[in-house]
């Protein structure tokens, strides 16, 4: 009701101002400027004036364009803008970023509202930018553009020429002043910017810009729940099935999403049981923790022994630490606490390894013990002899007892020197048995929802935080001992143990498509090491990058007899190609020019030599805005097969955005929704947020013919390790603990089609809030020829719904499976229930209030 009462003053307000046409001026003076508010972040505004002397502020202060230069403390922020409508017609606005760099930002609009890539061209060594301006330059060619550089105490002002404000001229000391900016009084403050007379359809635009972004904002701040008191009758639904309108739909619609956050894969998926193992934690990692080095995890078993690390002779260039023990009474060795604890479950086997070392004249075995919570050794076994080169020695060690919180204890069993490294205990009951495998649990909640792919290792890990961040494939794939760690963006190890191979060979076990995510050739735009934001390879080392891409698809795809990368993967275990069809290129990154270039060098270098690979592009992290904007507008032009899009929304977004994809252009690329969630106050994970996202799943399969795939995200959660909410399967190291949202993903894994069959929805209440609430997709599967029905209810009352299946040549009684997910919009531990249910032509069924209602009919054999 509130919608609708505020659509209605909306009309009434523009049918009045309609009405005063004939009092309003032909034009108008706009005044462009920011604030200093939160640090310069809050963006460009624009107020009005008739006289330029009594303004109205737009917003007031609604953000036009907000500045996407760098991260954290130093960045996002708009200094000082200067507005110029060029040549072109286009609006230029040029900013500083930042007192301390030598970079200004210029971007572009053709109405001030919408804005396209933003830019940030550096100034060389000309000091800090400051106060930047720009003048057409006196012969009308071309731009002359101004800053004001502060040194010390003395100011110098420096310019250069650009055409396009794409390439720009060598920076030169000028003797001219920098164009003032005007002040003007705006409620009482005055304020810096530029002045620019414009007609006065220009200034209704920008007002009616900042009606419509608070008229959303009044449509995502609705929440699901509605009081039931409203309905007084019951709701009757009759749905009528359009089988002669059936089109083919994506069988790839549900996936996953695997990114290393949240301890996802280190001590998560990744079933190692030791952490630190390979002795290179470091403070670069960006951890938390006062400990976080190369000893971190690691203490002495006793005092007859002391514990060092060192780097000379090391096991590999890529593993360059390792743990030196020098024993002075035998009995002694080195406890690991693993990942908050090392689980141990009685009358299992698990295997330890380690590489060891000793130049002492007398060498022994290695004594592996498993420890209780009170140290009491529940599981015990002994290597083979360490010797005096880097030597890989190996045990299997059966437990006793059972540990939540148990440790491992390593004890050389001899006197002197001993280096340790590559410590590793993995139980031999990993997912499918694999060596180096997953967590059997974990690994198994993901294959129950079937996922037709999955996608890894980014999410921003794929992109890195900073251009040495950038995640390489080949630094994963090979030995253990040879693998390159890197630190996680998001604080803490990757040891690369889960890498490109146990990845492709997960995707295997699983029958889920592979699709890796390589960086587009730049970093994070919201990298904080180097303080400049998103930063590109230089373009000299691109070709080298693009090889590497290039050499991923030949490791994945070719054959071992004729490529040297794909030799390696027979190697390890798999002759046979991983038949890799999809890779994805880019992570909601920010596109600008510096990305637009990368990504198209790299996008044209696949389709001339792997034509059959489809590459998936991005448009940004948002559902609209610039990124989004010019994301779709690269990948068009140059006919990129998927586009990557992510967004994660207010409950209200979900709730009134059931036709997002209804009007989207088919003659574009289709779309991977590759991150979504819906996000609620507390960032829980419940009936609320499940349903939502299952009446959203509805409307991507509806338009299946465009949205090719899906994937929640993030994946997984550790407990006391969580840094991001929600999350779908969260999980300690003994359980694994579904949220909600979970149970929606499994039903529409589990009971995905390939054929839409479109239906016509009649309600006995008309109203709005009614009928945004019901929502239904009926497909089928083409492989068990199954009629799968979905239904969301989001009312608060029940709904009697009557299908007609008679259209499908449906006759008699059939059997068919109906499963529920339904409960109050704050239930958290609701799962769903599945009972048998006969179907009749006229299918009658009640639909519990706040639910999710699959009915699968089986075919006859």
């Amino acid at each position: 009701m509130k919608k609708l009462l505020f659509f209605l003053l909306i009309t009434i307000g523009f049918s009045l101002q309609h009405s005063l046409m004939a009092n309003e001026p032909d034009s108008a003076y706009v005044f462009a400027y920011a604030t200093d508010k939160n640090a310069g972040r809050n963006g460009l505004h624009f107020a009005w004036s008739t006289d330029r002397n009594t303004w109205h502020s737009i917003g007031p202060e609604r953000t036009f364009l907000r500045s996407e230069y760098a991260s954290g403390r130093h960045g996002k922020r708009m200094l000082s803008p200067y507005l110029i409508k060029g040549n072109d017609g286009m609006w230029h606005c040029l900013w500083s970023v930042h007192e301390g760099y030598a970079v200004f930002a210029h971007c572009t609009s053709t109405d001030l509202i919408s804005w396209g890539q933003q830019a940030f061209p550096t100034t060389g060594n000309t000091g800090n930018c400051m106060n930047p301006s720009v003048t057409f330059s006196p012969t009308g060619q071309d731009y002359l553009i101004t800053w004001n550089s502060l040194q010390g105490e003395n100011t110098k002002t420096y310019s250069c020429r650009t055409k396009d404000f794409r390439t720009y001229s060598i920076p030169q000391a000028e003797n001219v002043a920098v164009p003032h900016r005007q002040q003007v009084t705006i409620n009482g403050i005055t304020e810096s910017g530029t002045l620019h007379r414009v007609a006065w359809n220009e200034v209704e635009a920008l007002i009616q810009a900042d009606k419509m972004a608070k008229y959303k904002a009044i449509q995502n701040a609705e929440r699901l729940a509605i009081n039931p008191e409203l309905f007084k009758d019951t709701i009757t639904l009759n749905v009528t099935l359009r089988p002669e309108e059936s089109k083919k739909i994506s069988d790839m619609l549900i996936g996953v999403f695997f990114e290393d956050i949240n301890y996802g894969a280190d001590g998560g998926l990744y079933a190692e049981l030791v952490q630190n193992r390979d002795f290179e934690y470091s403070p670069n990692d960006i951890g938390r923790e006062e400990n976080w080095t190369a000893t971190n995890s690691w203490s002495t078993g006793g005092e007859g022994l002391s514990f060092d690390i060192d780097t000379v002779a090391p096991l590999h260039t890529h593993n360059p630490h390792y743990a030196v023990l020098d024993i002075k009474e035998k009995g002694h060795g080195l406890v690991n606490d693993g990942f908050d604890g090392i689980p141990v479950k009685a009358g299992e086997k698990y295997d330890f390894s380690v590489f060891a070392r000793s130049t002492s004249n007398k060498r022994g075995k290695i004594i592996v013990r498993l420890l209780d919570e009170d140290g009491k050794v529940i599981g015990e076994a002994r290597t083979g002899k360490i010797s005096k080169t880097w030597n890989k020695l190996t045990a299997v060690v059966e437990a006793t007892g059972s540990a939540v919180n148990g440790r491992i204890e390593v004890i050389p069993d001899m006197e002197g020197e001993v280096n340790l490294d590559m410590v590793s205990l993995f139980p031999q009951k990993t997912f499918k048995n694999r060596k180096n495998g997953m967590r059997a649990d974990l690994a198994q909640a993901i294959a129950d929802i079937r996922p037709r792919f999955v996608r890894f290792p980014g999410g921003c890990v794929a992109h890195g935080n900073g251009l040495d961040n950038i995640y390489h494939w080949e630094n994963t794939i090979g030995p253990l001992e040879s693998r390159k760690p890197l630190r996680n963006l998001w604080g803490y190890h990757q040891t690369m143990g889960l890498g490109y191979y146990e990845y492709f060979q997960f995707c295997e076990d699983i029958g889920a498509e592979p699709l890796p995510v390589v960086a587009a050739g730049v970093c994070c735009q919201n990298s904080s090491i180097g303080g400049a934001g998103q930063m590109g390879i230089p373009m000299e080392e691109m070709p080298e990058y693009i090889e590497s891409l290039l050499n991923l698809i030949e490791w994945a795809n070719g054959d071992p007899s004729e490529s040297p990368w794909a030799k390696m993967r027979a190697e390890a275990g798999h002759p046979k190609p991983f038949n890799l069809k999809y890779l994805g290129v880019g992570n909601e990154d920010l596109i600008t020019p510096v990305f637009e270039e990368r990504f198209t060098m790299i996008f044209k270098a696949i389709k001339e030599k792997y034509p059959e690979i489809q590459v998936v592009g991005t448009s940004g992290p948002f559902s609209e805005g610039p990124d989004y904007v010019e994301g779709w507008k690269v990948a068009s032009k140059l006919g990129v097969p998927l586009v990557d899009e992510h967004y994660y929304q207010p409950a209200g977004w979900f709730l009134n955005n059931h036709d997002y994809y209804d009007r989207y252009d088919r003659s574009k690329p289709k779309v991977y929704l590759g991150e979504y969630a819906t996000h609620i106050p507390g960032k829980g994970n419940n009936i609320e947020t499940a349903l939502l996202e299952a009446y959203h799943l509805i409307g991507c399969e509806r338009n299946g013919d465009i949205v090719s795939m899906t994937s929640y995200a993030p994946l997984l959660a550790k407990d006391r390790r969580t840094r991001w909410r929600p999350d779908l399967i969260y999980f300690n190291n003994m359980e694994v603990k579904p949220g909600t949202s979970y149970y929606t993903q499994l039903l529409f894994g589990q009971n995905s089609g390939n054929e839409y069959i479109p239906s016509v929805l009649t309600l006995s209440d008309n109203r709005d809030d009614v009928r945004k609430r019901i929502g239904i997709s009926v497909v089928k599967d083409s492989l068990s020829q199954d009629l799968i029905l979905k239904i969301v209810n989001l009312l608060p009352v029940k709904v009697q719904a009557n299908i007609d299946l008679a259209a499908l040549g449906i006759t008699g009684k059939q059997d068919a499976t109906k499963t529920v997910l339904s409960g109050m919009p704050d239930d958290w531990k609701a799962r769903p229930e599945t009972s048998p249910v006969a179907m009749e032509p006229q299918y009658w069924d009640e639909l519990p209030a706040y639910s999710l209602t699959v009915v699968r009919l089986k075919s006859k054999p």
